[in-house]
């Protein structure tokens, strides 16, 4: 008889939790009161990049892991993952090119004044005409993209294929599941803070804009402020963003307006229209990603996979991995 596993939580963790277990012979139900792009991670531009989780000895590794699984999934046309050039810049003096970058093939980027450049590549780095803002330089390498409107779909689909189900339910205390599961996963995001009472958790708002498709074919992103990038995806583009420690998940007017604003001007085009805006609360954790076991006074185990921060995509197959060994 498969061992039954209760997931919390239907977003990217929970639902890659999900599959890696359901297709191990675990029988999976993942209980959830947000599913697909009503959770956070509907709203993530989701380009595979180590971003604002912690540690940072933990998360490089789980990152790379990822990285392999997600380019192995880039090859399945249904399951909205692609590669896609990222340039990373800088609005202040020389970036450096992490380590883990570098394995992955990652080249300098020297931004010089349009009138002066020549694209060209030479000796592992790239030469290209600036664009209109203050970026001085930056470095380029190729990454997964997950495209969110098909990929928690294609999740969803791959759990229900192997026996798995999702079933709607808002669960305020752990002792709420059923005892007849022999294992509950939590991979609530920010819902850990009221569920297990972690008061480590903090609500880091992100904000994006969606756009109609534009001639865009590198995902460009500046981590300095104002925070910006463009993402494009097979239907659309994502304009971003914000990063504040705030709880409010309505969409406000005068962040689109400065989103749009600033990333049109890095581009250099005019402002397109906003088809949609999405906000999402990143589950960043001061103590670092908590992925580990608890047993409870009934002796049931609960396996904690929260606090990814703005890295759930990226940390996302190589956490449920590591789930499934301790289950």
């Amino acid at each position: 008889m498969r061992k039954r596993a209760a997931i919390i939580g239907a977003g990217v963790s929970g639902l890659t939790c999900g599959v890696v277990l359901a297709e191990h012979e675990w029988n999976v139900t993942i209980l959830a009161d947000e599913t697909g792009e009503q959770t956070t991670s509907g709203a993530a531009a989701a380009v595979w990049f180590p971003y604002d989780a912690e540690p940072v000895d933990k998360v490089i590794p789980w990152s790379l892991i990822t990285y392999e699984r997600l380019r192995d999934l880039a090859r399945d046309s249904q399951s909205g993952v692609s590669m896609v050039e990222l340039r990373q810049f800088t609005r202040a003096g020389e970036i450096a090119i992490p380590d883990w970058a570098k394995n992955l093939g990652a080249y300098s980027i020297s931004v010089v004044p349009s009138e002066n450049a020549s694209p060209a590549r030479t000796e592992g780095s790239l030469t290209i005409p600036a664009f209109p803002t203050t970026f001085t330089s930056g470095y380029a390498l190729t990454v997964p993209l997950i495209d969110a409107t098909i990929y928690l779909d294609y999740l969803a689909k791959r759990l229900r294929t192997a026996g798995g189900r999702i079933q709607s339910a808002h669960i305020s205390k752990v002792d709420e599941i059923p005892r007849d599961f022999d294992v509950i996963i939590n991979c609530s995001g920010i819902g850990a803070r009221d569920l297990v009472h972690d008061s480590d958790l903090e609500a880091h708002r992100g904000q994006v804009a969606i756009v109609p498709k534009i001639d865009l074919a590198q995902a460009i992103i500046c981590n300095d402020a104002p925070l910006m990038y463009a993402i494009p995806r097979a239907h659309d583009c994502v304009f971003g963003g914000t990063n504040s420690i705030c709880e409010n998940r309505e969409p406000s007017s005068g962040d689109t307006a400065a989103i749009v604003s600033e990333c049109s001007r890095v581009l250099g085009i005019d402002p397109p229209p906003v088809i949609s805006v999405k906000v999402g609360l990143r589950p960043f954790r001061n103590s670092g990603v908590r992925l580990d076991l608890e047993k409870l006074g009934d002796g049931r185990s609960v396996i904690h996979n929260y606090g990814h921060g703005g890295a759930g995509f990226t940390l996302s197959w190589a956490c449920a991995e590591e789930v499934r060994a301790i289950a």
